[in-house]
């Protein structure tokens, strides 16, 4: 057992006198009454009398260097008697010394800027990868078109099924909700000046202009884009891209260019479909509310041209690139590890939407200066 006891021999000097066996089990139970005391008497002058001590581990040198850094920093003074030298070995070896507080404020803004400095040199690290990766995939679709008989076609349909056929059911889902609900709150804002008749040009020309590519692109990158990293990811984590490579074939044009081709043709095509069922939802709105189906029909042919649907699925082509490719790129940077693939598919989804909504601010500005 351990004991301390307490002494005030004069004013300003405290006095603990600590005997017995320093170990993990008795200095839990002295470590808050000594603190404790100390904090209570605050002395100028703090003695430790440890000459009876005859067992002290990393818990009983703990608790005499907790004292001494209390005293320190309060600008006092300690004095630790007849400590063997055994056990002052072990205060020296653990004593990480006294921290200035000016040094921890210095090496605090060094590592502010040390951290600035590093995650700046990783974007642009991660920038200058993308735009090599971009012009080497240009390069390679390039020259899949003008010689498409290297394309791998039958992988290229099968993706192709995958990313657009599978994916017919929620994007039609989605463009026939989103057409119902914008037609519907439409219908509210537009009763209260008897123009209920215009709610079909709204939803039209948004639904081609910019809700149908748009919505359609973040579907394809939360599903496709995701896909597509998490496929390559897992290959490049069983080092079956490292192979391909060994036998001398070319992991981009192999794995990526077959991926960015099918995306960019399914990506139109979806779109039409999500337009389509946006447009029966806004008809079935309109007609509940009183409306004839032809006098909708000739609302929707009215408000939109040609120039509308197709300025919109001009970004498809845009939008498919950008989510294969980005996806396909994640999923090359794939890391090691059990959380390796999950955390290239979050980055593919994430830096796909961001992207696409770039994207589409770039066409948003072009299309306004063009007059389109």
């Amino acid at each position: 057992m351990a004991s301390i006891d307490y002494q005030k021999p004069h004013k300003g000097t405290l006095k603990l006198a600590v005997t017995g066996r320093l170990d993990a089990e008795t200095t839990g139970r002295l470590w808050s009454q000594a603190v404790r005391k100390v904090a209570e008497t605050q002395p100028e002058i703090l003695v430790v009398e440890a000459g009876g001590v005859n067992y002290c581990d990393g818990a009983g040198v703990a608790l005499l260097l907790r004292l001494k850094h209390t005293q320190e920093e309060r600008g006092g003074q300690i004095q630790i008697n007849g400590l063997q030298p055994r056990f002052e070995q072990l205060m020296e070896l653990f004593d990480p010394g006294r921290m200035d507080t000016s040094e921890q404020k210095s090496a605090s803004w060094i590592t502010s800027v040390e951290n600035t400095g590093q995650l700046t040199f990783r974007l642009l690290q991660d920038f200058k990868v993308q735009v090599s990766f971009i012009g080497e995939l240009f390069v390679k679709l390039v020259h899949a078109l003008t010689h498409p008989g290297n394309l791998r076609w039958r992988d290229t349909l099968v993706i192709a099924e995958k990313s657009g056929a599978n994916a017919v059911g929620i994007t039609a889902l989605l463009g026939f909700l989103i057409g119902l609900i914008l037609a519907f709150q439409s219908t509210v804002a537009m009763r209260k000046f008897g123009a209920e008749i215009f709610v079909a040009d709204l939803v039209t020309i948004s639904l081609f202009r910019e809700l149908g590519p748009l919505l359609t692109a973040f579907i394809l990158a939360s599903r496709s884009g995701s896909a597509f990293a998490a496929e390559l990811g897992t290959m490049k984590v069983n080092e079956e891209i490292d192979a391909l490579t060994t036998m001398g074939l070319d992991p981009v044009r192999f794995l990526v260019v077959p991926r960015v081709i099918a995306a960019v043709f399914v990506m139109p095509l979806l779109t039409m479909f999500n337009n389509v069922l946006g447009l029966i939802g806004c008809g079935l709105v309109m007609i509940s509310v009183g409306f004839t189906p032809a006098a909708v029909l000739n609302q929707i042919r009215e408000a939109a041209f040609l120039g509308d649907l197709f300025g919109g699925l001009v970004k498809t082509f845009v939008f498919g690139t950008l989510i294969a490719g980005i996806g396909c790129l994640r999923g090359l940077q794939t890391g090691t590890g059990a959380s390796a693939v999950g955390d290239s598919a979050t980055r593919a989804v994430v830096s796909g939407i961001i992207a696409i909504v770039i994207a589409d601010g770039v066409f948003a500005v072009i299309y306004f200066f063009l007059g389109i």
